[in-house]
């Protein structure tokens, strides 16, 4: 049977989806650059010809790390579904002679890199400037529009975002942004390959979207992902994902699959999508890009992942279109052949829908719940939702029951969150309100913490 090395780090689908789903095709080797999750420990032994999680001292040299450990399985493949493990998995896969993302991965994980390369080619996104320092970050609020978006150029999940109104909150945004990307790196949600990646800023135009003139109902947020693949060198489009309005800065709350947009919508959307990855010239990956929807059919890239999206993304395009992208890109890196879709799903092709929600302590208008509470799933469980549909609580990815749920703090976007939801319905409209009724529902079937656990 053939070997796969892959490579775990924070981030990316839940990792017990992942590995059942590689282990059905090859025997899976785990290198684990990220504790295991608790929920999915056993598992992954189980399903795991080996695990191996590596020193501190081993992981300075991570591509080395990643290339040895990928000889000593004779692993046929290597991969890592980690935003943050993705440019050293493309290196890697270039000195083993393997199908990977290619000498292009950075310009896919670096913003600054992303945008200077759709700016050579004349495509749509914010005005923008790469950052260094609190004076370019001054230099550049002379010359853009305000307001602006401070965003790491290495983060991820909305991490570090600030946003800029006047230039009086440019130094504290500055240092602010500073602060949470050295706090994330203590929790292990930072690049591990590229040093003092943290330092890296960019600081871009805030566009104004316009959901209205792209769906029918409200309740949409303003953007959508193009999920899909890119196999020899040819991008090859999945589905469309879609958004609930996003919590401010632009940390996302839910996503839900498929996104419920008229065809031709849809074709303008992947048309870009297109031109963004062609240009970026990648090769064997999972592919996340996400697109900002203004008025008159405006459009703006908002960034292009050389890897599958996050969440739940994978599992709801499983549920929904039954297409297992884990497992078929485990075969294309293997060389077996996959027909890929032809072009993008749309929700007359779709069974249902799914959708995964955040778990914030943030109202539907995005305040803070005004105590605070405790998680548990059970609860959550039990809030009513239209006929058919069916929650369940991921718990790989959420807090155990018990736990205080944290205070939302928009620097820190999703490092904040509580707990991820899977939500299966009959379609894309009842998603979206059966999310809108757990998110008004949570701060009251949540228990209420003791008065010592909320001062924390």
């Amino acid at each position: 049977m053939s070997k796969v090395l892959l490579v775990h780090a924070k981030g990316g689908p839940p990792l017990g989806h992942v590995l059942s789903r590689a282990a059905a095709r090859a025997d899976v080797h785990l290198l684990a650059l990220s504790a295991l999750p608790p929920a999915v420990a056993d598992t992954a032994r189980h399903l795991c010809a080996s695990v191996v999680t590596p020193t501190a001292a081993q992981r300075s040299d991570l591509v080395s790390l990643i290339v040895t450990r990928a000889k000593a399985v004779g692993a046929d493949a290597v991969l890592t579904f980690s935003e943050y493990a993705v440019v050293a998995v493309a290196e890697a896969c270039e000195e083993l002679a393997l199908a990977g993302a290619g000498g292009a991965a950075a310009l896919a994980r670096d913003k600054r890199l992303m945008r200077r390369v759709w700016q050579e080619h004349g495509l749509a996104q914010p005005a923008f400037r790469p950052v260094a320092t609190e004076a370019d970050l001054h230099a550049a609020a002379e010359q853009l529009p305000f307001p602006l978006l401070l965003k790491a150029a290495w983060s991820a999940g909305s991490t570090a975002h600030q946003i800029i109104r006047s230039p009086h909150e440019v130094s504290t945004a500055w240092h602010r942004s500073r602060e949470v990307m050295a706090e994330s790196a203590q929790l292990g949600y930072a690049e591990l390959h590229v040093a003092e990646a943290e330092a890296d800023f960019v600081v871009e135009q805030i566009v104004t979207g316009h959901a209205a003139d792209w769906f029918d109902e409200p309740g949409w947020g303003d953007y959508v992902s193009v999920e899909g693949v890119v196999a020899d060198g040819v991008f090859h489009p999945v589905c469309l994902s879609g958004r609930m309005p996003t919590v401010e800065p632009f940390t996302e709350r839910a996503g839900i699959t498929p996104a419920l947009l008229p065809q031709d919508a849809q074709d303008r959307i992947v048309a870009l999508a297109r031109q963004s990855v062609d240009a970026l010239g990648l090769r064997d990956c999972g592919i996340h890009t996400e697109i900002k929807l203004g008025a008159d059919g405006d459009m703006w890239l908002i960034e292009t992942a050389a890897r599958f999206g996050g969440a739940m993304t994978v599992p709801q395009v499983e549920e929904v279109f039954g297409l297992d992208l884990v497992g078929m890109l485990v075969d294309h890196l293997l060389g077996r052949p996959v027909t890929w879709p032809r072009q993008a799903l749309t929700p007359a092709q779709a069974d249902g829908a799914a959708g995964s929600l955040v778990v914030l302590a943030v109202d539907g208008d995005g305040g803070a719940w005004p105590d605070r509470r405790v998680w548990d799933a059970t609860a959550a469980a039990k809030v009513p939702l239209s006929p058919g549909s069916a929650l369940s609580v991921v718990a790989e990815s959420s807090l155990d029951d018990g736990s205080l749920v944290p205070v939302y703090d928009p620097a820190a976007g999703a490092n904040t969150m509580a707990a991820l939801c899977l939500l299966s319905a009959t379609d894309p409209r009842t998603v979206l309100r059966d999310f809108t009724t757990l998110v008004d529902a949570l701060p009251q079937v949540l228990p209420a913490a003791r008065s010592k656990e909320a001062t924390r």
